[in-house]
């Protein structure tokens, strides 16, 4: 059975501008989380040759060119660039560009949501707790209702 994929709040909307990025600490794990053209894109701060910290290397894009003196930069800070070893890898895919069937860094689904969104439950018992083997009892403490603005970036683990 596949485990249940949780929302985790790793910024408000704002914190991370087009074309920036932040790392974050998640269940002991250093995540990149990454703003680009107003999509948001996470990725494992590891590189997968050597473990360096992929997330603190050089974002950078590709050059192609049609011949000498025409050259287009594409995809602009779209390519993390790991500080030790210079492998390269995309930051919407995890792929690397060198050998993509092998190598890759863990990437994670990461978006924007509205706070209500985040609180406002589908009604369904807890994944996490019905897999502990807990049912729900007779009884029911009186709640309040909760409403929240903004937006938040979050990532599913």
């Amino acid at each position: 059975m596949t485990p249940a994929r949780r929302q985790v709040v790793v910024a408000e909307a704002g914190e991370i501008a087009p074309g920036a990025g932040k790392i974050v600490e998640v269940d002991g794990r250093s995540i990149g989380v990454f703003n680009i053209g107003g999509e948001y894109f996470a990725v494992r701060n590891t590189c997968p040759h050597a473990g360096g910290p992929l997330c603190e290397g050089v974002r950078s894009g590709f050059v192609r060119s049609e011949g000498p003196g025409h050259y287009d930069y594409i995809r602009r800070g779209e390519f993390l660039r790991c500080p030790w070893h210079q492998w390269e890898f995309d930051i919407r895919t995890g792929r690397s560009w060198f050998d993509p069937q092998k190598v890759r860094v863990r990437r994670y689904d990461a978006r924007l949501a509205g706070g209500a969104e985040l609180l406002d439950g589908d009604g369904d018992l807890p994944a996490d707790l019905v897999d502990a083997g807990l049912q729900p009892g007779p009884y029911t403490a009186e709640t309040y209702v909760v409403r929240a603005t903004g937006e938040y970036v979050v990532i599913e683990m």
